[in-house]
């Protein structure tokens, strides 16, 4: 009998989405022992995230990016534009370096280079187009939503994205920035049905049409390699994804000039702006994790860390959504999954208003003493693992360094270990010696 889940407790609806999580319905494990890895890795992971003392440190490359092509030896471009290499790449990758948990390789690289040139995008270049085959790809942010259009923004998010932002960012999309009020079209459109057979309007749908077959080959392909992966006994912590309100309006609509402007010019219209996403925001995370029957949501930050934004900035434009935010997803039982990017040390004793237990905080150039000291009571701690050292690192190093992280950041639990960020240009070699490390001197006596 189905349980009814709108009269569960946040923490009963938390235990029911960690128990689809950790004894998946829909998965077929190669052997016995692969279930029994897959047991004993969740409720490591589980366990840690609940504060509890596991059997070790659990190890996981959070978001490995093009790490496995440097693995494999195939170029960043080719796992962009074939699922399958991309998929044989993070295989032997998760064969050979054993994670505890994963983040889908799809998810990490967005969506196909094919997807990519079907719409003609602007506001990115990856590997091969606008940056070398070998070279991750780089958002390009600018102010597409001009200060002036902040109340159409408002007043019809709906309309404003499809006739205005979509034709800044797509090139085959232009011809939508000739599209009548789409509020209007219910009404109207039997009357203007005949716009549609412009040829211009018809090349924009056939590019969206063919850049949705691309993004369908991807998720095909990216469902299949989760699976796969789960029946060899390595669990998936992510479910679904989202932004903070702020990070939203400056990534991609105003850019980051643009929204420290605003910060001072166009205040109200600012915290308009993210009140109106939030519900955005919050529901497709939810949507999302909900489907997979998978309990994590990534939460990457962007412009909330220390030199962004002074205190009182935080506090009034970045704090109260993000935290309204990661609430909400706890309400339903999910575990946010907020990727600290950059150094949030002045900002620790926010975090610590979070509920304990029920998130998962990944850090970058965070002190991590400082971090154990705030948060290791509340907040299981991911990160901290500089890339520099599995780039150019001694063995030595490495190891001194691990165990340092382990020692400190993981005394008493609490600890996931895993790089302060994407790992695409770290040498296998050391990302070898880092992992073994981890697994052998991690084990709690």
């Amino acid at each position: 009998m189905e349980k009814d889940w709108e009269a569960l407790s946040s923490d009963e609806r938390s235990e029911e989405m960690f128990e689809q999580w950790m004894t998946p319905k829909d998965v077929a494990f190669e052997n016995q022992e692969a279930k029994e890895a897959y047991e004993k890795r969740a409720k490591r992971i589980k366990d840690t995230i609940r504060l509890k003392v596991p059997d070790r440190v659990p190890f996981w490359f959070m978001c490995a990016d093009f790490f496995p092509c440097k693995h494999v030896g195939i170029t960043f471009e080719k796992a962009m534009y074939d699922p399958e290499a991309c998929s044989e790449a993070n295989r032997k990758t998760f064969l050979d370096f054993e994670p505890d948990m994963f983040f889908s390789p799809f998810e990490a690289l967005h969506i196909s280079g094919q997807a990519y040139e079907a719409l003609g995008t602007k506001n990115m270049k990856w590997p091969g187009h606008g940056v070398p085959v070998d070279a991750s790809f780089q958002y390009v942010e600018d102010e597409y939503m001009k200060t002036d259009e902040y109340n159409a923004f408002i007043n019809d998010m709906g309309d404003y994205i499809i006739r205005t932002y979509l034709p800044r960012i797509f090139k085959t999309l232009e011809p939508f920035a000739k599209l009548p009020p789409i509020g209007s079209l219910g009404l109207a459109l039997p009357g203007i049905s005949s716009i549609f057979t412009q040829p211009e309007l018809q090349s924009a749908f056939m590019s969206l049409q063919k850049a949705g077959v691309e993004s369908m080959k991807w998720k095909t392909a990216e469902e299949a390699f989760i699976k796969d992966m789960n029946g060899k006994g390595f669990p998936i912590l992510i479910g679904g994804a989202t932004l903070s309100p702020f990070d939203l309006i400056s990534d991609f609509f105003r850019g980051m000039r643009g929204a420290m402007l605003d910060m001072f010019r166009e205040e109200e219209k600012l915290l308009a702006a993210t009140e109106k996403v939030y519900p955005m925001l919050a529901a497709s995370a939810i949507a999302m994790a909900k489907m997979s029957g998978n309990p994590g949501v990534f939460i990457p930050l962007h412009k909330g860390a220390d030199g962004f934004m002074n205190a009182q900035q935080f506090e009034k434009f970045y704090w109260p959504g993000l935290k309204k935010l990661i609430l909400a997803l706890i309400e339903e039982g999910l575990i946010p999954m907020p990727f600290f990017e950059g150094a949030y040390t002045s900002r620790l004793e926010y975090l610590a208003e979070l509920p304990k237990g029920k998130v998962l905080g990944i850090f970058d150039n965070t002190d991590i003493y400082k971090a154990k000291e705030i948060l290791g009571d509340r907040m299981c701690i991911t990160g901290l693992m500089p890339v520099s050292l599995l780039q150019v690192g001694t063995p030595e190093e490495i190891k001194d360094y691990s165990k340092e992280l382990i020692d400190v950041v993981g005394k008493d639990g609490g600890f996931i270990m895993a790089p302060k960020a994407s790992i695409s240009d770290a040498e296998p070699e050391l990302v070898k010696v880092w992992a073994e490390c981890t697994r052998e001197y991690g084990v709690y006596k």
